[in-house]
């Protein structure tokens, strides 16, 4: 494991618990009657009483999806971690989708202890090409202060299609030698769908002393299987009323999701 996944996380397979926040102002689902704080507080807290290891704010529901986000919805997501800060209690981290620059701005600015986002690879995707650099996110990052904040490179883009061929272990290996991720991540093909167990398998069984992360579609009943492989994982549908993404965290659901997670961590 790398310094900063370690200093973050510690030796324990870590779960990150979603906060995804409503849609954001300037954004086509945008609800001006919704309150985004609120709403993201109510998250915040359930997920912090279940004893998750750590949140990530995402701004899951600003669809159709950019590769460039307007400065609005970075500065909107400040606000809103800003308010609730203090009332955060364990590490965060946060996800502007689908914008590296803009995550790593808005981590240094708010103070985040890590980072997820697409950093590597060449895809064709919902959005169109998909060609993201490493090396300016990571040299953004460090002109920032911030060499601290933990990288958590997602390696298999959800909504896309990579135009790499080379098998998945080959490209997450090739990414870490290129790009030195903290944590490489595995994803299903979109939000809420699980990454195959055997692409798990695979992508550990090549990076051993890489933190090698479950990104989607974890639920109750497979975490102990995918926790068995990974070395941590990110959950936010699973964790929603009725398992709906859109629905807000269900106390009841998160805290079943955590007295699993402990069973297998023992």
């Amino acid at each position: 494991m790398t310094a900063n996944f370690e200093r973050v996380f510690g030796q324990k397979k870590p779960v990150i618990g979603m906060v995804h926040l409503g849609a954001l102002p300037g954004t086509p689902l945008y609800d001006p009657a919704l309150d985004l704080v609120a709403t993201a507080r109510a998250d915040l807290l359930a997920l912090q009483a279940a004893g998750f290891d750590a949140v990530m704010f995402g701004n899951e529901n600003d669809r159709p999806y950019e590769f460039k986000v307007d400065t609005a919805s970075t500065a909107t997501m400040a606000a809103i971690i800003g308010a609730l800060k203090s009332e955060t209690t364990v590490p965060f981290g946060v996800n502007v989708l689908w914008d590296p620059m803009a995550s790593v701005a808005l981590g240094a600015a708010t103070g985040a202890a890590f980072v997820r986002e697409i950093f590597t690879g060449t895809y064709a995707s919902d959005m169109g090409a998909w060609t993201p650099d490493a090396g300016a996110a990571m040299r953004y990052r460090n002109r920032l202060g911030r060499a601290d904040m933990a990288m958590l490179f997602n390696v298999s883009a959800e909504f896309a299609h990579s135009l790499d061929q080379r098998p998945l272990p080959d490209r997450a290996r090739s990414a870490v030698f290129s790009s030195v991720p903290d944590a490489v991540l595995v994803s299903g093909q979109i939000t809420g769908e699980a990454a195959a167990l055997s692409d798990l398998e695979a992508v550990k069984a090549v990076l051993p002393d890489i933190a090698v992360m479950a990104n989607t579609g974890v639920k109750h009943d497979t975490v102990a299987d995918v926790l068995s492989i990974a070395d941590g994982c990110i959950v936010g549908s699973s964790l929603k009323v009725d398992g709906d993404t859109w629905n807000a965290i269900d106390p009841d659901r998160a805290r079943d999701f955590m007295d699993r997670v402990r069973a297998v961590r023992g």
